[in-house]
């Protein structure tokens, strides 16, 4: 899993955030089998397939998270899909850096946020987000890369 930003201008950007990296693992009745190595190299062959370059990126930190946010921002984005796990109910850290980026974000979550715990059904991403995929599995990522080939061809 890369945890070094690799930015360059027109790559879309894949973030995930805490506990991601426990896919498979960590409750798949939830969130499914699918690992986020696996998810990450699907999405590698997808965006080969449209012409897209991809990075994907996951840490445990926000703050780490944030620094990769802002190398984005400084580099430039095609677009931003991001999991943004716990951090979505909690981080208005995460909304700010995100807010700076003038590229499309598409907010993922593998599991239908609204039809868990009521702790769960606010996100500070979407507000700021072009669009967010929820309950869909790891099939929202490919819907979220979809999404942005469609405004970035």
């Amino acid at each position: 899993m890369n945890t070094q930003a690799q930015i360059t201008p027109g790559m879309i950007h894949v973030i995930n955030g805490p506990n991601l990296n426990m896919l498979g693992k960590r409750e798949p009745d939830i969130y499914g089998a699918f690992t986020l190595d696996q998810i990450n190299r699907e999405l590698k062959v997808r965006a080969d397939a449209l012409g897209l370059s991809l990075d994907s990126f996951q840490s445990n930190h926000e703050g780490e998270i944030l620094d990769y946010i802002h190398a984005v921002f400084e580099q430039g984005s095609a677009g931003v899909i991001i999991n943004p796990g716990a951090l979505t109910h909690t981080s208005v850290a995460l909304r700010d850096a995100l807010s700076m980026l003038s590229c499309p974000i598409v907010e993922v979550h593998l599991s239908n946020i609204h039809k868990r715990e009521t702790f769960r059904h606010t996100s500070m991403i979407a507000g700021i987000a072009t669009g967010q995929l929820t309950g869909f599995g790891h099939y929202g990522y490919h819907m979220a890369l979809d999404f942005l080939h469609s405004l970035v061809g």
